[in-house]
């Protein structure tokens, strides 16, 4: 699509279509000896609107870092100064929208725990989105002012707020926020800081069909209203709006051009063989540890309802799990999907208030969580944001022999024996001692996902896992998944927006909406 179709000629900048907006040159960054961009170059003009793609890994993040100051770099980033006048262009003004988020309590403090979302009394000990904002608006009591994009565009406050639907949340506590709408609160801050050019690393990670749409179509507006656009997403993920499109590669450009010269196509992955010699290992040492695999119904729920205050979260959920199912859990953002399994994995005690059976016992009848936590290996995007990114690969990988968010004791012999066997057959082990921050999102899914089979309980629980791996690594995790479960007879429960996204293995599906279970 030409980008005259998304309202650009009412903008001035048009008229002015050579003017440079930023330019690099040579920019190159290093981190722990590996070079992450190499020699780029690029030109950005006002008006045109650039996506940046490419494979997990390629340098697409670090470029937006480095773009934002937080990385050091080589070469030349905007004009030099003029050797004449000695003037400096200067940077633009640049906010960012990153790929995660990490809330405030009361007091200021950022170190939450994983399970205080679902407590109800714990929950309400972080502030607020009209808290949030307030600290970036400067407003004052209830008063909402008008915000830099409601002046660039001549709206009015409300129009504004509901433009980004965020009236409706002002009172939410951030924790409580589903991944649709904590993105909005994120994109309603970034603005708020008057930008000339936004970035936004992945955007539509985690958002349902409608999120998905409501944000195409905001980028879309914010475009139209003379923002310039840095979007780092997937090539299924590129808005109308955007004009010009790079892909990295290994942190060089592989194609950097207008978008309608831009061709992307997908080779299949082929069906993952594991191992076969570790995978005997495993098998045998699985068999001698029998961790709780006697059990006929993984997860009963009967008549469940979870409310928080006046608001109904679950409404009458009537499931069973049998042992070697594997059930697809979908529906849309703050369906109830995250309460639902923090129920089974024993992280929210509103089970106790629920006829809810786990492995063949009833909830409260004097299990303990770690009872429950032993057998079953969880994945997800909340849980990644609480490990300690300084932590090494394998120490991520060993916490969850103790269903720990990072390693707390030293291991025996025989554990970080397993922990190897694990990293071998997932191709992890040239990774061992490599921090999590050093590693791109994929290899971070894949770290959490040895990390969840490591004590190869019967259950294993996927949300989301291939959350930020590109279109061929969920190829090979949507293969990997199935080949496990089939190898060692899991029961499964996967959640994901994505139909295509499922492994082949799956063939029971429940899906929820408003709380209640459509299937």
């Amino acid at each position: 699509m030409d980008f005259y179709t998304c309202g650009y000629p009412s903008h001035p900048y048009i008229r002015s279509m050579a003017d440079i907006f930023m330019t690099l040159k040579g920019i190159t960054v290093q981190m722990g000896g590996a070079r992450l961009l190499d020699k780029l170059d690029w030109t950005i003009r006002r008006g045109e609107q650039w996506a940046v793609t490419g494979e997990s890994g390629s340098g697409k993040t670090i470029l937006a870092h480095a773009l934002m100051g937080r990385h050091f770099y080589t070469g030349q980033m905007n004009e030099p100064a003029d050797t004449a006048t000695g003037s400096d262009p200067g940077k633009p003004r640049i906010a960012m929208v990153e790929q995660q988020h990490r809330f405030r309590n009361q007091a200021g403090a950022t170190e939450l725990y994983y399970q205080q979302r679902f407590n109800a009394s714990d929950a309400d000990k972080t502030i607020t989105v009209a808290q949030e904002l307030a600290e970036y608006a400067g407003w004052e009591g209830d008063e909402i002012l008008a915000s830099p994009l409601a002046s660039q565009s001549s709206k009015s406050r409300e129009s504004w707020l509901d433009s980004l639907h965020i009236r409706p949340l002002l009172n939410k506590p951030l924790i409580q926020l589903s991944n649709g709408e904590n993105k909005r609160v994120q994109l309603a801050i970034a603005l708020l800081e008057n930008p000339e050019c936004l970035i936004l690393d992945n955007p539509f990670l985690g958002l349902d069909t409608e999120g998905r749409t409501t944000l195409h179509s905001i980028i879309n507006r914010l475009a139209a209203g003379g923002m310039q656009i840095l979007l780092i997403t997937s090539s299924r993920e590129i808005p109308d709006c955007i004009t010009h499109i790079g892909q990295l590669e290994k942190g060089r450009w592989s194609f950097s051009g207008p978008k309608a010269d831009f061709h992307h196509t997908i080779q299949p992955h082929a069906t993952v063989r594991l191992n076969i010699d570790i995978l005997t290992r495993l098998r045998e040492a699985a068999r001698d540890e029998a961790i709780g695999n006697d059990f006929s119904v993984a997860v009963k729920m009967v008549d469940t309802t979870i409310k928080y205050g006046e608001t109904t979260i679950l409404n009458h959920i009537n499931w069973e799990v049998r042992k070697g199912e594997r059930w697809n859990v979908s529906g849309p953002n703050g369906a109830g999907k995250s309460t639902l399994l923090s129920l089974i994995t024993a992280d929210n005690p509103q089970a106790y208030a629920n006829e809810i059976w786990l492995f063949d016992r009833r909830r409260g009848t004097g299990e303990t969580i770690w009872d429950i936590k032993r057998k079953i290996g969880f994945v997800s995007p909340e849980l990644h944001l609480y490990f300690d990114t300084g932590a090494n690969c394998l120490e991520v990988i060993a916490s969850g022999l103790f269903d720990t968010i990072g390693l707390f004791r030293p291991l025996t012999g025989q554990q970080e024996q397993t922990t190897l066997l694990w990293m071998q057959l997932l191709s992890l082990q040239d990774l061992r001692t490599k921090r999590l921050a050093q590693l791109s999102t994929g290899q971070q899914r894949m770290v959490l996902l040895a990390r969840a089979l490591i004590k190869n309980p019967p259950m294993l629980i996927l949300d989301e896992p291939s959350q930020g791996l590109d279109e061929e690594q969920t190829a090979y995790f949507r293969s990997l998944v199935t080949a496990l479960c089939e190898a060692f007879d899991k029961t499964l429960i996967y959640v994901s927006h994505y139909r295509q996204e499922l492994p082949t293995c799956i063939d029971k599906f429940l899906q929820l909406e408003k709380g209640g279970q459509v299937t």
